[in-house]
């Protein structure tokens, strides 16, 4: 292969939509450039978010991108969902500086999906090989790619980068018409609660689904509130500024739905989703007024309604909650990929992951033994 030369923009707003989003393709929305420039537009990365933009790009001979990857120098371990703050603990208490480091993500989003962002698939080991370089040029103690799409794994395995699992519940569509028909896969107990659920949830309450040109400022203004009081509880302050939700409406809006639940035509919570290729993806939810079950009707169950109508394979409803798994969300393994330069923390940290490694396949095992679906006789 001839020598490929990897270069460094200041945020995917350096690089044209097209060719970025020819590379990223159309499946999932976490990597598509319009995603990533309203984090930079907004203000919800850069200057002093800790998340500084530093895109990784391979251009062809006519320069043109080939290959790319979301990469951003991290200042902190915050909003990741991948949690490596003992390992940066570890490290500095050994004299070593830990910040900055290289995250390759989809910033506050734990979503899997592609991390090498590839036209060419023979890109791949050079798109790897760029990565490291970064980091070794400029005295980094490590790269991590989370949330790396399955089919990914492997190219980050053969580099020799040390990988990662964890679980997250997803929900799966076995070709259901209908919700009723999805309840049918489950043994009665399940189905009656959820039934029991749904109905409580709902009582007074209308349920609307807003999407392309019917949102409004009027409605990010109300998901706003709701998106701040959620973020205020969880991780201290919102990740996301305001200017971030009119600029995902203004670019994206065809990939949005925005559903709330209204008492007397008033807005009293709301779950946002976008929409991917085969999967419809719940990010975040907030209310301002405390309804049993509303939360699980929102989030969960008007999800699966919808992935059904539109004929999506999955609902994967965001990090986290054993809670999913009695409403028909199944553990599903995730893979973060992570280089490490310095043998001795490498050793230490693969150490770590072996053990780890076990204990999260025994949990998932223990937990797909438990999901609401009949059992076979």
């Amino acid at each position: 292969m001839d020598e490929v030369v990897a270069r460094v923009a200041n945020g995917v707003g350096e690089l044209p939509q097209d060719q970025w989003d020819a590379c990223a393709g159309t499946d999932n929305p976490f990597v598509s450039w319009h995603f990533l420039h309203a984090l930079e537009r907004s203000g919800s990365v850069g200057g002093a978010s800790g998340w500084q933009p530093l895109p990784l790009v391979i251009d062809d001979a006519d320069g043109q991108i080939v290959a790319a990857v979301p990469l951003y120098a991290k200042s902190h371990s915050q909003g990741e969902y991948v949690f490596d703050h003992g390992w940066a603990d570890a490290w500095e208490r050994a004299g070593g500086r830990y910040y900055p480091k290289i995250q390759i993500a989809a910033p506050f989003s734990p979503v899997p999906g592609p991390r090498l962002l590839l036209r060419e698939g023979a890109m791949a080991p050079a798109l790897i090989a760029g990565i490291e370089t970064l980091v070794e040029r400029n005295g980094l103690s490590s790269a991590h790619a989370t949330f790396v799409a399955p089919e990914q794994v492997p190219l980050f395995e053969a580099a020799g980068w040390l990988i990662r699992e964890d679980s997250q519940f997803h929900w799966t569509n076995r070709g259901y018409r209908s919700f009723d028909d999805f309840l049918a896969d489950l043994s009665s107990e399940k189905r009656k609660n959820i039934r029991k659920e749904r109905r409580r949830a709902v009582e007074g309450l209308d349920i609307i689904h807003l999407t392309g040109g019917d949102l409004s400022e009027v409605h990010w203004d109300i998901f706003w509130q709701f998106y701040q009081d959620t973020g205020a509880r969880k991780w201290g302050r919102p990740y996301l500024t305001r200017d971030f939700f009119s600029i995902l409406g203004e670019t994206m809006a065809d990939k949005v739905l925005l559903m709330l639940a209204l008492r007397a035509g008033k807005p009293i919570a709301g779950a946002l989703n976008l929409i991917g290729g085969d999967a419809l993806y719940g990010r975040y939810w907030g209310c301002v007024e405390d309804v049993p079950n509303l939360h699980f009707e929102l989030c969960y169950y008007q999800a699966i309604d919808v992935a059904i109508a539109r004929g999506l394979r999955k609902v994967e409803a965001g990090a986290q909650g054993g809670h999913k798994l009695a409403r028909g969300y199944a553990p599903e393994p995730t893979w973060s990929a992570h280089y490490i330069p310095n043998a001795g923390f490498r050793r230490a940290v693969a150490g770590f992951l072996e053990a780890e490694r076990e204990e999260v396949r025994r949990d998932r095992q223990w937990l797909a033994q438990r999901t609401p679906f009949r059992k076979e006789d």
